[in-house]
């Protein structure tokens, strides 16, 4: 049995992961609310880009023109592309290893036929333990990631395509769902499938100028970049998200450790004052015997 002394110096011990731990829970806070306000906010833009695309690509469908590059599919799919999602730091619980796991069954069905970019460096290093080559690597987009700072990310992908070098790109990110759910998602982001129309089929009447091919041209590399910064904003707002509920886990069981420990200390204190007790007992008895 460990010594009173001892079960005091853990208590302590366990007593500042806790208030290390509260802090980081707040930290993680107050970074996520605003995480979460900056990927709700872009989700609309994103979804209005995408049926955008949808009308243009159905209006040029339409009049006979030819398919742009990136939205033409390729069959088969020789070779793929994976932008693979995580935070750049640990402590965010499953998030990581669900968006990892995720994409390793993505590789398997591809299986030696794909190039991986990694977004964030517990991507990267899983990526570098397999002894994978990535295509890209891109760390330290921070907590408040720009649009210019996806830019790279989308050209260095999209370059790939129209190269030939892939015939299919996707992306693979945790995709923020509330404060207590995250879930991995997989989302083909080359070539570009447009926003599927409602059940009545009917299409806006849209004039287009200067025309609907120049407006794709223009269109459909910034639909990349902001489908990527979308995936961005999601995995930040996951992380922060996943961030502050494991802090909060980790600083309620330290509570528990802490009780459990007190009333191991408060029985280690008893049993000591008993036997002192008990030795003083019979020291005396001891002595009134002699003096008999």
């Amino acid at each position: 049995m460990p010594s009173l002394r001892d079960i005091r110096r853990r208590i302590r011990s366990v007593k500042n992961t806790a208030q290390i731990t509260k802090a980081m829970e707040m930290v993680a806070a107050s970074r996520m609310r605003r995480a979460q306000q900056r990927v709700l906010a872009a989700r609309p833009y994103a979804e209005t880009l995408r049926e955008l695309v949808g009308q243009l690509s159905t209006a040029l469908s339409g009049r006979g023109a030819p398919i742009h590059p990136l939205l033409q599919r390729r069959e088969p799919v020789r070779r793929a592309a994976i932008i693979l999602l995580t935070s750049d730091r640990g402590l965010a619980g499953a998030l990581n290893t669900n968006v990892i796991r995720r994409g390793a069954e993505l590789m398997l069905e591809f299986k030696q036929e794909l190039d991986v970019v990694t977004v964030g460096r517990k991507g990267q290093g899983f990526i570098v333990r397999r002894g994978i080559q990535p295509l890209g690597s891109f760390t330290d987009l921070g907590d408040r990631p720009s649009y210019d700072d996806v830019i790279p990310i989308a050209r260095l992908v999209t370059d790939a395509y129209l190269s030939g070098q892939v015939d299919a790109a996707y992306l693979v990110f945790p995709k923020f769902i509330s404060t207590l759910t995250q879930r991995p998602q997989v989302e083909q982001l080359l070539p570009i499938a447009p926003a599927a129309r409602d059940g009545t089929g009917k299409t806006a009447d849209y004039v287009f100028e200067p025309s609907p091919e120049a407006i794709l041209e223009q269109l459909l590399p910034r639909y990349v970049e902001v489908a990527v910064y979308q995936a961005v904003l999601e995995t930040v707002a996951s992380e922060q998200s996943a961030r502050m509920i494991a802090m909060r886990n980790a600083t309620n069981n330290a509570k528990d450790i802490v009780q459990s420990l007190t009333l191991s200390a408060n029985r280690v204190r008893q049993s000591t004052i008993t036997g002192e007790v008990l030795e003083i007992a019979s020291a005396a008895d001891a002595m009134a015997a002699a003096g008999r």
